[in-house]
């Protein structure tokens, strides 16, 4: 054999493992940015059935305590602030987190609200729909961390040497992390 279809036949292997290898991580971060669509997909799902229970939940509440009108107000137009954000498809990642933890805030003081009337608390109604909110504020945190857990993946790929580049070729973007607001992080204060 020839020095010259030995060097041609090395540039050729070398051409078709580059090329596997751009394919498999354009693959992979495809893979990992409709991974994070549904991780997203998957939050608003729980988002919607919490945002559906809350009229259920207000109701019953106001029911016992309605000289509270203020709690009621506050998470009335919390949930209408959700249901606006998702309902817009130019809402951010993070417009759609504000607006959850406004609503995450307000459903807090409607049950410290709630927490005042006895007899609301021995009402069946109360305690079951208080019961689907805590398995659905359940779920909704595990599907966050699930959908960061995977935007990290993402980010971490479209960063890291050598896949940044099969990254900045075909512009794929960092996603954004469901975070909490400054405002969420704070105790909330609740008054009687």
């Amino acid at each position: 054999m020839s020095t010259g279809l030995i060097v041609g036949i090395v540039v050729v292997v070398i051409i078709v493992v580059l090329i596997g290898w751009g394919v498999s991580a354009y693959n992979n971060l495809v893979t990992l940015k409709n991974r994070v669509k549904n991780g997203w997909a998957q939050i608003d799902v729980q988002l919607k059935q919490r945002a559906d229970l809350i009229p259920n939940l207000v109701n019953t509440v106001k029911g016992y305590a309605s000289h509270e009108s203020e709690v009621f107000t506050q998470v009335t137009a919390a949930r209408a602030g959700v249901v606006a954000a998702a309902s817009n498809p130019s809402t951010t990642t993070a417009q759609r987190a504000a607006a959850e933890n406004q609503l995450s805030r307000a459903l807090f003081n409607l049950q410290a609200t709630a927490e005042a009337y006895p007899q609301l608390q021995a009402n069946q109604n109360f305690m079951d729909l208080q019961n689907q909110l805590k398995e659905l504020e359940n779920k909704i945190a595990y599907a966050r961390q699930i959908y960061n857990d995977v935007v990290l993946k993402l980010n971490t790929a479209i960063e890291t040497v050598p896949t940044n580049i099969i990254a900045g070729l075909f512009h794929f973007e960092q996603a954004q992390y469901f975070e909490a607001d400054d405002a969420s992080r704070q105790v909330p204060q609740v008054q009687f």
